[in-house]
C-alpha cells in the first residue's frame, strides 16, 4: 500500500452526478461537476458546474447564449434577462475568457437541436457565474485558417483547436495501446542515457559541450541503438522504449530534429519472429485505435522489386502505376538519350504508364519535366496513346522518329497501353531513372486523384548490404554498420561486398516507412570484417565503438529489433500531411522554436565556464574611403 508523506493531500478519484465518465478530483474546492462535453440529455434537470472557456457568444432576441468550451467538447450555456445580475456579467464576457458556470440541464425547443454535437439536444440555463480570469484578443481564431509561423509562435493558443486536442489525444491513446501490448509480450522499458557519445545514424549529431571535462562534449542519440544492443548483452531479452532522439538533419513535412521513436530490441528472435510480432502489435493498434482491419499477414516485398517497380523503398501501394524496364527495347535506339543508359550496366530506361493521362496538357507535361529535374533528370521523354490500334500512326510524341515500329509495339505490349493513355519515360543511371520516375509516380498520383482510399502495408526485405560511395571511394552501410549480413562467412563476405544483402527490414505504410530494423552482429569477426569494409580502421573502431566491441567478447546472443517513428505514425493515422501537426511544441523547418525564441544566446559567463570562445565576424567601423 502507498503512503503519502506527512502534509501532503492525494485528491481521491470520484464520479459525480450522474456520468460515469466525468472524473473529478475532490479536493476543498470543486470547480466543476462535469466536463463541458459530456453533459447530455440523461442529465435534464439536474444542476451542474461547468468550466472552461468561452468559445463563442451570440445573442438573439435579448437572450446571451455562450458556447462554454473544454478538453471534452462544447456546451451550450442560456443567460436569461429574467436573471439580471446574471446577465450582466454575461454581457460582459468575450472570447476566450475563462469562466465557470451553474446551472440546469435542460432540453433545447424544438427546432434548435444541433445533431452534430454530443451536447446538441441540451443547454444550461444559467444561474450563477464566475470569471476566472480574461483574455486579450487572440492574435487569431480556432476557425480561422492562418499561418503556421503564428500558430507556432502562439502554440498555447493552437493546442485549443480542437483538431490539435484530437490529435494529441489520439497520440497519447496510440503510445497507450503500444506499451499495454508490449508489457504484455514481456517486453520491459529501460531508459537509455541522453548524453552520449556520437554514433553513426547518417546524420550531423547535436552536440552538448561538457564544463567537467573541458574541451570534450557529449552528443544527444539520433538513436539508442548501441545500449539497446548492450541491454541484450546484459540478458534484458527483450526491451522497449518511447524515447526521444535527435538529428541536425536537412527538415521536411516528415522530420524533426527532436523526434519520438518507439524502439525495440529482442534477443534469440530470427528476423521472421520480429516481424511477425511487430506486424501484430500494429494491426492490434489499428483495430483499437481506429477500428481498422489491416492485412493478415502483411504483404512482403524485397528491396530490389520495390525500386524496380515503383523507383523506391517506400512504395506507396495506393497508387495503381507502376515502372517498367523496357532498356531491352530500346538498346538499338537511334537516339542516344535511350541507347546509352540501355547499354550502359548502371544506367536503366524505364517506362510509366499513366492511364487516362493523354488528357494531360503540354503545359502539364513541362511542368512535369522541371519537377523531374529536381532529382537530376535531365528531359522527361512521352508518348501520348490516341489510338493504340493504329500503332505508330495513331501515338503522339516527339521521340517517335527514333524509335522503330518493333520497339513501338514492346513498349505498348508491355506497358498495356491502352488508347487515351501517356507514357513517360526515364533513361539515366539507375539511381537517377528510379528517384526521378518514383517521385512522379507519386505526384502523378495525388494530381490526377489516383491514390486509393486504403491502408496499404508492406514489408520491404532483403536490402543491400552497402552501398558504393563514389566520392569517398568506398563502401557505405544502407542502414547501419551493426546490420547483420545474410552471409555469415565473415570472409566471404569481405571477398564479395559487392551485391551482398542485409537482414534488414522496413514496414513500409501508404509510403511512409514508419519501422525499420535488423537483425544485428553479434560476433566480433563479423563486426571487424563489417567495419574494414567500411574503412573504419581498428583504431577509429575502437575510438567510437570499443565499449561495444569488448561487450561482443563476452557472451553477446543473437537479437534484433526494430524502431517506428511514433511522430509519423500518428500523423498517417490523423491524416496529417505534416509531423508537426502532431507534435505539442514542434521546431519550424529552420529547427527554430517561434514560441520559446530558441536556439538563442548565452551569456559570456556560460561560454568561459565551458571553455568556449565564439568566432565572431569583425564589423569594419571606418566608413573613410581607402587611399590609393
Amino acid at each position: 500500500m502507498l503512503h503519502s508523506p506527512p502534509g501532503l493531500k492525494i485528491p481521491a478519484l470520484i464520479f459525480l452526478r450522474g456520468s460515469a465518465t466525468d472524473p473529478i478530483f475532490t479536493d476543498q474546492l470543486i470547480m466543476r461537476t462535469h466536463y463541458c462535453g459530456n453533459i447530455n440529455d440523461t442529465h435534464i434537470g439536474q444542476e451542474v458546474e461547468v468550466a472552461g472557456w468561452m468559445h463563442r457568444r451570440r445573442d438573439h432576441g435579448g437572450v446571451i447564449f455562450v458556447d462554454l468550451r473544454d478538453r471534452y467538447g462544447l456546451v451550450q450555456i442560456v443567460f436569461d434577462p429574467d436573471r439580471p445580475e446574471v446577465f450582466g456579467d454575461a454581457e460582459r464576457v468575450r472570447g476566450e475568457y475563462v469562466l465557470r458556470v451553474k446551472g440546469l440541464v435542460r432540453p433545447r425547443p424544438e427546432g434548435t437541436i444541433n445533431d452534430k454535437l454530443p451536447t446538441g439536444k441540451i443547454e444550461i440555463l444559467a444561474q450563477e457565474i464566475e470569471v476566472l480570469n480574461e483574455s486579450e484578443t487572440p492574435p487569431f481564431h480556432h476557425d480561422e485558417k492562418t499561418s503556421e509561423e503564428l500558430r507556432l509562435r502562439y502554440r498555447y493558443l493552437d493546442l485549443r483547436r480542437p483538431d490539435m486536442q484530437r490529435n494529441l489525444l489520439l497520440r497519447h491513446k496510440v503510445t497507450g495501446v503500444l506499451r499495454r501490448h508490449l508489457d504484455a509480450e514481456g517486453f520491459v522499458d529501460v531508459e537509455t542515457p541522453m548524453l552520449t557519445k556520437a554514433t553513426p545514424e547518417g546524420a550531423r549529431d547535436y552536440l552538448v559541450p561538457s564544463r567537467t571535462h573541458q574541451g570534450k562534449f557529449f552528443s544527444l542519440p539520433q538513436s539508442p541503438q548501441l545500449f539497446k544492443q548492450l541491454l541484450m548483452m546484459s540478458g534484458m531479452d527483450r526491451y522497449y522504449q518511447i524515447v526521444r532522439c535527435f538529428r541536425d538533419e536537412d527538415l521536411r513535412a516528415d522530420r524533426q530534429p527532436e523526434f519520438t521513436q518507439l524502439d525495440i530490441e529482442t534477443s534469440f528472435l530470427s528476423e521472421e519472429e520480429i516481424m511477425q510480432t511487430m506486424e501484430t502489435m500494429i494491426r492490434a493498434l489499428f483495430k483499437e485505435v481506429m477500428d481498422v482491419d489491416l492485412p493478415d499477414p502483411f504483404p512482403r516485398m524485397t528491396w530490389q522489386e520495390s525500386v524496380d517497380r515503383f523507383g523506391i523503398d517506400r512504395p506507396d501501394l495506393r497508387i495503381p502505376l507502376e515502372l517498367v524496364e523496357v532498356g531491352d527495347l530500346l538498346k538499338d535506339a537511334d537516339f542516344k538519350v535511350f541507347s546509352g543508359p540501355a547499354n550502359d550496366p548502371e544506367g536503366r530506361v524505364a517506362a510509366l504508364k499513366v492511364p487516362g493521362g493523354s488528357k494531360i496538357s503540354r503545359k502539364q507535361i513541362d511542368e512535369y519535366t522541371a519537377f523531374v529535374a529536381r532529382y537530376g533528370a535531365r528531359g522527361l521523354a512521352w508518348v501520348k496513346c490516341n489510338d493504340v490500334a493504329a500503332g505508330r500512326d495513331g501515338l503522339q510524341a516527339p521521340i517517335l522518329k527514333f524509335l522503330t515500329d518493333e520497339a513501338i509495339d514492346g513498349i505498348l505490349s508491355r506497358t498495356g497501353a491502352q488508347s487515351g493513355d501517356i507514357i513517360f519515360f526515364g533513361a539515366d543511371s539507375t539511381k537517377i531513372v528510379n528517384d526521378a520516375l518514383g517521385a512522379l509516380r507519386g505526384k502523378l498520383g495525388e494530381d490526377l486523384d489516383m491514390i486509393e482510399d486504403a491502408w496499404r502495408p508492406v514489408w520491404v526485405v532483403d536490402f543491400p548490404m552497402f552501398e558504393w560511395d563514389a566520392d569517398n571511394k568506398r563502401w557505405a552501410a544502407l542502414h547501419h554498420p551493426f546490420t547483420a549480413p545474410k552471409n555469415s562467412d565473415p570472409a566471404e563476405l569481405a571477398a564479395h561486398p559487392k551485391g551482398a544483402l542485409s537482414r534488414a527490414y522496413d514496414m513500409v505504410l501508404n509510403g511512409s516507412e514508419i519501422g525499420g530494423g535488423s537483425v544485428r552482429i553479434h560476433r566480433q569477426d563479423m563486426q571487424s570484417t563489417v567495419f574494414r569494409l567500411l574503412d573504419i580502421g581498428e583504431e577509429e573502431a575502437r575510438e567510437k565503438f570499443g565499449f561495444l566491441l569488448d561487450a561482443l567478447k563476452f557472451g553477446c546472443p543473437p537479437h534484433g529489433g526494430i524502431a517506428f517513428g511514433l511522430d509519423r505514425l500518428v500523423m498517417l493515422m490523423v491524416g496529417a500531411n505534416s509531423i508537426r501537426e502532431v507534435i505539442a511544441f514542434p521546431k519550424t523547418q529552420t529547427a527554430a522554436c517561434p514560441l520559446t525564441d530558441a536556439p538563442g544566446v548565452v551569456s559570456d559567463a556560460q561560454l568561459r565556464e565551458l571553455n568556449i570562445r565564439l568566432r565572431r565576424k569583425v564589423e569594419e567601423s571606418s566608413s573613410e574611403p581607402a587611399a590609393d
